[in-house]
């Protein structure tokens, strides 16, 4: 494993044989904790990308079986069960082994067959209310496509690719050679058509040769209502076109999330930070709070203290691929005033010689701390 990434259960604190639901929590709360909009600076922006990038990867069953068998090489892109060029590591002694025990005589043709398309990946912003209750947002961005003008062979209109005359048509050169232990055989991508088998005699010249061309595209994205910050679309089939008639990429869309100016979100719900003065709190008040949809009329009950937690339910973000909805967590906070009127300062010294010295309430865990609680497992 290069030492340059560290490995991906321990960038999200699990043990390997993590469930789904421990991967889920676990990366939900460093990805809060590390979220760049929270903590500026190139150290969280790194951080977060390595959490997203650790989270793809494990929460998807495929790629985590082939990561717990050959670790990043698996993920990456690079050699790992299969080779740089999608051939097996182990073709080479294959060839040996050929060699040893057929004589050498016997040939097996490796022409490359088709090969995937690149993925692609954009990033998307989004409003607050978008990501709440889902958009649908246009992408522009540009991609590899087949040449129209050779149908994506690289050949001129008219043409056609012919048999390379170096290795007739089977992508690699085969030499036999003697040792001590014997004769061998060492395979290589034959040099005039690059493993191919095949040599385009004339190019197209739209696409010089190569079967594709970069052109810019444009298409609609449906962001479902509940999506959250770095979490990504796949947008199946809108990468980049695939080589020798191989299925295409995909797109994928990382989503971030615009802060909102009055509400947090924690998970599913939102917290609201209602500010009361002093008369509001003790007395109790009807006021007219914000919601995501509008406004509402809330009930502050009489005796209210600093720090107290309502829950409005139903009134939180929509639960993703799903009909129900969080709730909305009103805080208070009781605001002494820092200045007072001569009348103000009457009545307030009439009401400390009624009151005498108070004592502590009696404190229990708020809602958004058993929330917290949960997420953290």
């Amino acid at each position: 494993m290069p030492s340059s990434q560290r490995d991906f259960y321990e960038v999200l604190g699990v043990e390997r044989n993590a469930s789904n639901d421990d991967l889920k929590r676990s990366y939900r709360k460093l990805a809060m904790e590390f979220h760049p909009d929270r903590n500026p600076g190139d150290d969280a922006a790194d951080r977060f990308k390595e959490i997203n990038r650790a989270y793809e990867v494990l929460s998807n069953a495929e790629k985590r079986g082939s990561y717990d068998r050959f670790g990043h090489a698996a993920v990456d892109g690079s050699a790992g069960p299969t080779g740089f060029d999608g051939h097996s590591p182990f073709d080479g002694f294959g060839d040996i082994f050929d060699a040893f025990f057929s004589g050498g005589t016997r040939g097996r043709g490796r022409r490359r067959g088709p090969s995937r398309g690149a993925d692609l990946r954009t990033n998307v912003r989004l409003k607050f209310e978008e990501a709440a209750f889902g958009t649908e947002k246009k992408l522009e961005y540009s991609r590899l496509e087949h040449c129209d003008d050779c149908s994506g062979s690289g050949a001129a209109p008219g043409s056609e690719p012919e048999v390379c005359s170096e290795c007739n048509g089977a992508g690699e050169i085969r030499r036999a050679q003697q040792s001590v232990f014997g004769q061998f055989v060492n395979v290589s991508a034959c040099p005039r058509c690059g493993g191919e088998g095949r040599v385009i005699m004339s190019p197209c010249v739209n696409c010089r040769g190569s079967g594709s061309v970069r052109r810019t595209r444009q298409i609609s994205v449906n962001i479902p209502a509940g999506v959250a910050e770095g979490q990504q679309i796949r947008m199946t089939g809108e990468g980049e076109v695939g080589g020798r008639g191989g299925e295409p990429g995909n797109l994928y869309v990382l989503l971030s999330v615009q802060e909102h100016e009055r509400f947090e979100r924690i998970d599913d719900h939102l917290l609201f930070e209602l500010p009361l003065n002093m008369a509001q709190a003790a007395l109790g008040a009807t006021l007219t709070i914000p919601t995501l949809e509008g406004e509402m009329e809330f009930d502050v009950p009489a005796g209210t203290q600093s720090s107290d937690e309502f829950v409005v339910r139903g009134e939180g973000i929509p639960r993703l691929n799903s009909n129900r909805r969080g709730d909305m967590v009103v805080r208070t906070t009781v605001v002494v005033p820092e200045e007072l009127s001569e009348d103000q300062r009457a009545l307030f010294e009439q009401l400390a010689q009624t009151m005498g010295t108070p004592t502590l309430p009696k404190r229990h865990k708020s809602f958004l701390e058993r929330l917290r609680d949960a997420v953290a497992g």
